[in-house]
């Protein structure tokens, strides 16, 4: 595994290589070109491009595959898409099934010279987190702009990247979008950690998996919304997760992602009948 663990490694940089250098050329062409002209077609075909793109290089320099499926959950019109959050893989491997999508960023992104122009130019909101409930409410006004535009909003309801199996840390700005906007939302599952980790050096190879689930309905209490969320998205990516393992992983396994791993044996074992 040593020497496995190397090579993978050198194939680990010069992918980061490749994924940073193509964005920020990208970036700089959608940023100009946002800056003077605001929302084009141009645009958009450059961000279709940087999806489509991605996953290639992935595959080829990385050895991770990209599935997506459950797209046809996506309701037409205005929703929220709520999605665990692991990797950037997350980004580019949902956004071709969005339609028309307005991610939320934090404020540190959109201040970044050319991608700050580019992202504003495709939608995307901005959300200052260091303000924590006070930034909430322009938020809301941002998304309930862009769903007026056309847009389906994208959310990451934890916030920010979570490692692969780790407890779920649901925050409140996803129950103030759904009941302030009064749409769908369709949550999204996902495994994506288990091969590009959170502050890895070394993304590992395998299938990475996506799943949109069907959408809950507007029109909830706030509490029982957010705890169907969190048990739909848990219980599904916890799903991904043992299908990832029953395959067998490419990669060493850590104390830590170990003990995450006997965990989720556990609570399956609590869930078949005759358990408590």
């Amino acid at each position: 595994m040593a020497i496995k663990s190397v090579i993978q490694a050198v194939r680990t940089a010069i992918f980061y290589v490749v994924f940073i250098g193509q964005t920020a050329i990208l970036a700089i062409l959608a940023g100009i070109s946002g800056l003077l002209f605001g929302r084009t077609p141009f645009g958009w075909a450059i961000a279709r491009y940087w999806c489509w793109s991605n996953p290639l290089i992935l595959r080829f320099l990385t050895g991770v595959g990209t599935q997506v499926e459950g797209a046809e959950h996506i309701p037409p019109g205005g929703c929220i898409i709520a999605s665990k959050h692991q990797s950037d893989w997350d980004i580019f491997a949902t956004f071709p099934h969005t339609g028309r999508p307005a991610f939320i960023a934090k404020k540190e992104l959109m201040r970044i010279p050319f991608f700050g122009w580019a992202a504003r130019s495709l939608d995307c909101i901005e959300i200052d987190r260091q303000r924590g409930a006070q930034a909430i409410p322009e938020m809301i006004r941002q998304a309930r702009e862009a769903i007026e535009r056309g847009c389906r909003i994208v959310i990451y309801p934890e916030g920010t990247r979570r490692a692969a199996l780790a407890p779920p840390d649901y925050r409140q700005g996803i129950v103030r979008l759904y009941s302030t906007l009064n749409v769908p939302v369709v949550p999204v599952a996902l495994n994506s950690g288990l091969y590009w980790g959170r502050n890895s050096p070394i993304i590992w190879p395998g299938m990475a998996k996506a799943r949109f689930l069907p959408a809950i309905e507007p029109g909830l209490a706030p509490e029982i919304f957010l705890e169907k969320l969190k048990q739909t998205i848990e219980a599904e990516s916890d799903r991904l997760a043992l299908e990832a393992l029953d395959q067998g992983l490419d990669r060493p396994v850590d104390a830590k992602l170990a003990a995450r791993i006997d965990q989720l044996h556990e609570r399956q074992n609590r869930q078949m009948p005759g358990n408590s």
